[in-house]
């Protein structure tokens, strides 16, 4: 078997095959479609997009090359190097013919020469169409040997696939292809439904014309085309037997007898029960709190039971188990881990987090404004790796309710059904089939901005009253002065809250006891969750949406009374800043003229960052060095670069605690007007809260936001409320059903939209030399312009951290991306940074020096981007780099 699938098991002698294994199999748009060509690690989202790819990059392998072999294109006119592609090779003669140089004809038996394009291209036309890989001369085409890896990853491809997979899609298999006709149709209509959402009605009318069409209006055509073969063969056949042969095939076509009538995706009812007998749906549950109230609930077991079922998300958590360190990575490495008595027994657990958060799905400032405002609760598996717990499909929900009725009756009400879930899986444990025994788990942490916790937790959710912070037992009124590092806000105790909590019970009257107002629903029913440790800060809120725009707006307001420039001009540059890449999606807006009196710049999260993060790059020169307003700005920029950090060591938390208490001196001795928030206090806690939490940037609520943007699109394009969360919630699990039906949850590492084949020495005579030093013999490579690496795009100009000097990074420019046995390697070109102070930023210079480096070998998975001002490189950190 040469053409082995990527994705499963399948493997076929032809690429025929496999492409048609891939359109039935394999769906476009829930996971990447890989190249079928060993030699190739390209992948798309889409069918079009795959197909394009072949004819583009591999219409040259298409007949004779065979799959141990790579060919290339030399040009004999001058020595830039080689061409995967016939189509790369002529565009490449093309540019000679643009300069007038004589070209010969690249043909065998052939002396034709030409200075001319339109002539060249006339005479190949008319000569040499059409042509094969033979009749090229021998010094235009070259073969090389396949990389033996390759070859060995074939084979043991091969091994393992099993008999049946094979012959699965054979086309004389009747018994198999019709049903898996019948199951792409029906992933067809599951997508329109879900994806595009397109109302029933119309799947159905569509289901009514398509079956007319494959049926009715196509037997007199078929009728026509048997009748005249009969007659080609000289065939007397009666016409009522032709009439009955042509009934019996539209009646033995998949398409038409899934939509005929009583087909199973006739009718809307019918493929619903479809939907939920051949594809992973688990169906909401309403719950009825009261007359017309009631919320919907998707049971956690079931749905935690069909992704254990998963051998790649298994796998992930099985290989998770955290060894001994000295640094905070995860929150494995945090004290409220280590000491929960359920995760400390060193037995395979299962830890979730869950989300909880209110929002519109209506326009918030029109009428319809808290009609129909909807709060959610999300849950996420802990334990799989940052990048897979960020995506959309591996966030699940649990409970959808009206936002009123959650006030109404109580989070105790509404949480009932996922409690008793949660208290099972804390005492009895779930069956793991793969297992072959259960599996006990619980909730490590709840995360939500400070209003939703606080709500849920059972605090005051008034944070103008005396006590505010659900971390310490603080008042407000002595956050001005009072230090947490000094110890002068005692911390919450357990035992503390427990009297709190009795207090109130035992007293009616009390609105709260230091700032408690009831017993958190999660912890009254479950053993291994408290809502002292369970509820971790918000980096999103407290910071992005909180501190940053109201420091920004008041810095701003002193830099334009200072006359350092204009909020024209502060517009301006915003506007007309040349941002790249990740900025430019994150740029962000002009600050509005009523910046002062709201005390905020406005703008998301992502946009309040990149203008802290870029505007010493916009108005830095305008400031004098030393003004004590930008001193602020500075030293926030130091505390985000800390807080947003994936790694923490003692000294950084250290550090981090040192920033935060140097912020807040120079904030009240430049603003001593200005009352420090609520969320300056919270901020003060976040040494300790990463010491117990791990990085606190891996529990924030940016994903979980996301999540949102699929219930308010569901909203716009349906356009109907009645039984809102049912719809609501069935959508989503139909889109879950969709995604996760024969797809990999573990995206491929490496993936890329264009790759070249190129010899080794048509590169540039450093690069060769920095290949060879660090891969000996190597002859050829593939190029990329950009890759996807471990959900990180990497493209050639980025700046890449690697390596230390003296306890500081060193930086290199990307020059080039080699993808080489299917290892990305990046070829970067060494750079000499030195910091300046009163900008946050590095100068940059290129050294000259070239070297291949692994991603392994990157200090930092997050690539950074440099400008040009004035011919000065100058580049910015997005957060703090961790030297081991």
């Amino acid at each position: 078997m040469d053409w082995p699938c990527k994705i499963c098991k399948f493997a076929t002698s032809t690429k025929d095959e496999l492409l048609k294994h891939y359109r039935l199999r394999h769906i476009p748009g829930v996971q990447p479609l890989p190249c079928p060509y060993l030699d190739c690690f390209c992948s798309f989202k889409s069918w079009g997009s795959l197909k394009s790819h072949i004819s583009r990059k591999h219409s040259t392998h298409s007949t004779i090359v065979k799959t141990s072999e790579i060919l290339s294109f030399c040009c004999q006119f001058c020595n830039v190097g080689t061409f995967s592609t016939e189509k790369e090779y002529f565009e490449h003669l093309r540019q000679h013919l643009k300069k007038q140089e004589t070209v010969s004809c690249v043909f065998k038996n052939c002396s034709f020469k030409t200075n001319i394009y339109g002539t060249f291209a006339s005479h190949k036309n008319r000569k040499h169409t059409p042509h094969s890989l033979d009749d090229f001369k021998d010094d235009v085409l070259k073969r090389y040997d396949k990389p033996s890896q390759t070859d060995q990853c074939s084979d043991l491809v091969n091994q393992e696939c099993e008999q049946s997979d094979i012959e699965e899609f054979r086309d004389d298999d009747v018994k198999v292809l019709p049903k898996l006709i019948e199951r792409s149709l029906a992933h067809l209509m599951l997508k329109l439904e879900c994806y595009f959402h397109v109302p029933n009605q119309c799947i159905d009318e569509l289901v009514e014309e398509l079956h007319f069409i494959c049926h009715s209006a196509s037997a007199p055509i078929m009728k026509d085309i048997l009748q005249s073969c009969l007659k080609r063969h000289n065939c007397d056949v009666d016409e009522a037997i032709v009439s009955e042969m042509v009934n019996d095939i539209c009646g033995a076509n998949p398409i038409s007898a899934a939509l005929c009538d009583g087909g199973p995706l006739s009718s809307a009812f019918r493929r619903r029960k479809y939907f939920n007998e051949h594809f992973p749906v688990v169906e909401p549950i309403e719950y009825i709190l009261s007359g017309q109230s009631s919320f919907q609930y998707v049971p956690i077991l079931k749905s935690l039971l069909q992704v254990l079922s998963r051998k790649d998300i298994l796998d992930l958590l099985l290989s998770e188990a955290e060894a001994q360190r000295t640094v905070y990575k995860s929150f494995h490495d945090g004290t409220f881990y280590k000491t929960n008595e359920l995760f400390s027994k060193g037995d395979f657990t299962i830890a979730l987090n869950l989300y909880v958060d209110d929002f519109e799905i209506c326009n918030p400032l029109g009428t319809s404004r808290k009609k129909h405002k909807i709060t959610s609760v999300y849950w996420v598996l802990a334990d799989v790796p940052s990048l897979l717990r960020s995506e959309l499909n591996s966030i699940f929900l649990a409970i959808l309710c009206k936002a009123e009725d959650v006030k109404r009756f109580g989070y105790s009400a509404v949480l009932e059904p996922l409690i008793k879930d949660l208290v099972v899986l804390e005492e009895e444990g779930l069956y793991v089939p793969a297992l072959g025994r259960r599996v006990k788990g619980t909730v490590f942490s709840v995360v939500a901005d400070n209003l939703g916790a606080h709500s849920m937790g059972g605090f005051v959710e008034s944070f103008s009253s005396s006590y505010v912070c659900r971390f310490c037992l603080g008042e407000k009124s002595q956050f001005q002065n009072g230090e947490v590092r000094n110890e002068a806000f005692p911390p919450r105790t357990k035992e503390q809250h427990t009297l709190h909590v009795q207090a109130l019970q035992e007293n009616d009257s009390l609105m709260h006891v230091y700032g408690v107002k009831r017993q958190c629903a999660l912890t009254a029913k479950m053993k291994y969750f408290h809502v002292l440790s369970g509820y971790p800060p918000d980096v999103l809120h407290d910071l992005f949406e909180g501190i940053v725009p109201l420091e920004i707006a008041l810095c701003l307001r002193v830099f334009i009374h200072n006359k350092y420039f204009t909020l024209e001009e502060l517009n301006k540059c915003i506007k007309e800043f040349p941002y790249k890449w990740s900025d430019k999606t994150d740029a962000p807006q002009p600050v509005p003229v009523n910046f002062a009196q709201r005390k905020s710049v406005g703008g998301n999260a992502h946009e309040n960052w990149a203008l802290l993060r870029l505007l010493p790059l916009m108005v830095g020169s305008k400031i004098p060095e030393g003004d004590p307003a930008w001193e602020v700005l500075l030293v926030l920029r130091d505390i985000v670069e800390l807080v947003v950090n994936q790694v923490h060591t003692e000294e950084t938390i250290c550090f981090l605690d040192s920033k935060i208490l140097e912020h807040k001196h120079r904030f009240i001795m430049v603003f001593p007007e200005q009352r420090l928030i609520p969320k300056h206090h919270f901020l003060e806690h976040y040494p300790e809260l990463i010491r117990a939490y791990g990085p606190l940037v891996s529990l924030w609520t940016m994903r979980f936001e996301a999540k949102h943007s699929f219930f308010k699109r569901v909203v716009r394009h349906t356009r109907c409320f009645k039984n809102i969360l049912l719809s609501l919630a069935m959508k989503h699990q139909l889109l879950l059903a969709y995604n996760q039906h024969d797809s990999r949850a573990v995206r491929p590492l490496l993936q890329a939209t264009t790759l070249s084949t190129v010899d080794v020495n048509v590169l540039r005579v450093d690069i060769q030399e920095a290949l060879q030093a660090k891969f000996p013999g190597e002859t050829c490579v593939q190029i990329a312009k950009s890759v996807c690496y471990r959900g990180t795009k990497y493209t050639s100009g980025m700046i890449l951290a690697n390596g230390s000097t003296g306890g500081l990074p060193d930086f290199g420019e990307l020059i080039q991306i080699v993808v080489l046995k299917g290892n990305v390697e990046f070829i970067v070109k060494g750079l000499t940074a030195w910091s300046v102070e009163h900008l946050r930023s590095y100068v940059l210079e290129k050294t000259g020096s070239v070297k291949v480096i692994e991603p392994a070998e990157l200090l930092d998975t997050v690539p950074l981007i440099s400008y040009i001002f004035g011919g000065t490189t100058i580049m910015t950190l997005k957060r703090s780099i961790y030297v081991p």
